[in-house]
C-alpha cells in the first residue's frame, strides 16, 4: 500500500469521527466547503514555495496539498481509487488532446 493509499484510508476511518479526537475529523465536520478553502490556502503556499525555490519546504507545502486534496474529496466522497481510475482512462492521451476534449 503507498503513502497516498494509506493518507486515503486514514481520512475515511476519520470521517464521522469526533471532531475533538482528530484534525481530519474536524475538518470534514466543517463541511466541503471548509475543506476547500484549506486545500485552495495549501495550494497556495505551496505555490510561493516554489517561486521561491526552497525543495524543503515545497516538499512540506506539497504534502499538505496531497493531503487537503484528499480531504477536500472525501468530504464530497469522491475516492483514492475514482481519483486514480480517472487518471489511468487517461493514460496515453495527449494532454493537448484530453483538455480539447473537455472544451466540447
Amino acid at each position: 500500500m503507498s503513502a497516498l493509499e494509506k493518507l486515503a484510508a486514514t481520512i475515511a476511518a476519520r470521517k464521522g469521527a469526533d471532531p475533538d479526537s482528530s484534525w481530519t475529523a474536524k475538518l470534514l465536520a466543517k463541511g466541503p466547503e471548509k475543506c476547500a478553502e484549506k486545500f485552495g490556502e495549501e495550494a497556495i503556499e505551496a505555490v510561493i514555495e516554489a517561486v521561491k525555490g526552497d525543495r524543503a519546504r515545497l516538499t512540506s507545502e506539497a504534502a499538505d496539498v496531497l493531503y487537503h486534496l484528499l480531504v477536500m474529496c472525501a468530504a464530497r466522497d469522491v475516492s483514492l481509487v475514482e481519483i486514480e481510475a480517472e487518471l489511468a482512462r487517461r493514460e496515453g492521451t495527449s494532454g493537448l488532446d484530453e483538455k480539447a476534449a473537455r472544451k466540447g
